[in-house]
């Protein structure tokens, strides 16, 4: 006789890119799988999935967090930006791109751009908390990524610019 497995699920609130989510979740559920899986936000990378290499950095109430390490649960009640929530609503052009995203584009601070929305939302937090970072202390707040294309000069390079541009 085969045994049946009950799991049992919660519902969770969630401000995500400014709108308001009720989403169903297993205790198990990551916030990387139910932004990717359940919400269908996949600009946030699903890398290593052990809080390695930080491809899956999204804003949990403005400050960044590895998706794939922190249960959905936990995030109950919190706000959640992710890069599909960046834009510049002022932006002339018909995509309205954030100034981070707009410099990692200017500096060639990508290449294959798999681990780009988690820089880009490191990035902002970075600059939201200190708008006029140094070199090291925007090389101390990237360690937590990682990047096997780019070489982090022109990531780097993209960052200062920002600081630069906020003097």
């Amino acid at each position: 006789m085969g045994e049946t497995m009950t799991t049992t699920t919660m519902t969770i609130n969630l401000t995500v890119n400014g709108e308001k989510r009720e989403v169903s979740i297993e205790p198990g559920d990551t916030l990387n799988f139910v932004l990717r899986e359940k919400l269908g936000l996949t600009g946030t990378k699903k890398g290593c999935d052990s809080g390695g290499c930080g491809a899956c950095t999204v804003l949990m109430d403005r400050k960044p967090v590895y998706s794939c390490m922190l249960y959905a649960a936990k995030a109950d009640g919190s706000e959640i930006t992710t890069i599909e929530g960046l834009q510049n609503d002022d932006d002339d052009d018909d995509v309205k791109l954030d100034p981070v995203q707009k410099a990692f584009a200017n500096h060639y601070g990508l290449q294959c751009g798999y681990c780009t929305p988690g820089f880009i939302m490191l990035t902002k937090a970075l600059l939201d908390e200190n708008p006029h970072p140094t070199e090291e202390e925007v090389r101390q707040a990237l360690v937590g990524n990682l990047c096997r294309c780019t070489g982090y000069t022109k990531i780097v390079e993209a960052v200062m610019s920002l600081s630069e541009r906020r003097r």
